[in-house]
């Protein structure tokens, strides 16, 4: 499990809370059971007709991605692949069928299987292309999803703070309740901001990246299978794979060949 996003949702509330303690402020101004009824509640419901009952739900499941240490693994899988240039170019592609259920991801499995099966290579690439465009797909979903909730949710924050301040209007003559008026009118603006930038967009960018590191793992693969079912040298292979990675991790991809 990912700590780091648990604990830094939390450090950011713990922070925002010592800042309002070191500025002595009233924090129980800050707490206000409307302004939160307005700002989550609102931008739940706009979520709720954006997506409807059962698509908003079943984004629960990028909570489990969020909260996931990916291990994307590129040495190994490079590695494994450059093994499987070098036993194609021994022994024919034929014999990388005898490797097919050790394979746990089902995506290398598939394109060796296609190898072995003497598929046409625009036919490979067209079938491993369209499954990684899929994966993108999906990816790209939950990102938006808490890309609209990220947008949502500060208008509804804007919306509480108009609502506040016709309230307010409405008293205008009451000067004594101006300023407590004026500050419960922002605290939706500000709920709407926290939930904005310190939730989703940040949700956002994690599943974006994870999105990035497994559309690399997913190029790597694509381009390990056209080698070998090209019969490319198992050295310039290796090659050709590491020059996905960055350079801090080429070494290790050398030294996890090596042990290969």
């Amino acid at each position: 499990m990912d700590f780091g996003t648990i604990i830094g949702v939390i450090a950011g509330f713990v922070l925002l809370t010592i800042s309002l303690f070191l500025a002595k402020a009233n924090v129980l101004l800050y707490l206000d059971a409307g302004s939160a009824l307005t700002t989550i509640g609102g931008s739940i419901a706009a979520m709720l007709v954006a997506y409807g009952i059962p698509k908003f739900l079943g984004q629960a499941k990028w909570i489990r991605l969020l909260l996931r240490i990916p291990n994307l693994g590129e040495e190994r899988i490079i590695s494994r692949l450059v093994a499987f240039s070098e036993k194609a170019r021994r022994e024919g592609l034929l014999a990388l069928e005898d490797d097919l259920e050790e394979l746990e991801d089902e995506f290398l499995r598939k394109g060796i299987q296609l190898v072995v099966d003497g598929t046409d290579p625009e036919i490979i690439k067209n079938i491993l292309y369209t499954e990684l465009n899929q994966m993108q797909t999906r990816h790209e979903e939950g990102a938006n999803f808490y890309s609209d909730w990220a947008t949502f949710a500060p208008a509804f924050g804007m919306i509480g703070t108009l609502m506040g301040l016709i309230g307010m209007l409405q008293n205008i003559n009451d000067k004594s309740s101006l300023g407590l008026g004026m500050s419960l009118a922002l605290v939706t603006s500000l709920y709407g901001a926290i939930m904005c930038y310190l939730i989703f967009q940040p949700f956002k960018r994690k599943l974006m990246d994870q999105d990035s590191g497994e559309t690399r793992v997913r190029e790597i693969m694509i381009e390990g299978i056209l080698s070998i079912q090209s019969g490319d040298n198992p050295r310039i292979l290796e090659e050709k794979l590491i020059s996905f990675l960055p350079p801090k991790q080429r070494e290790s991809v050398r030294q996890e060949a090596a042990r290969e």
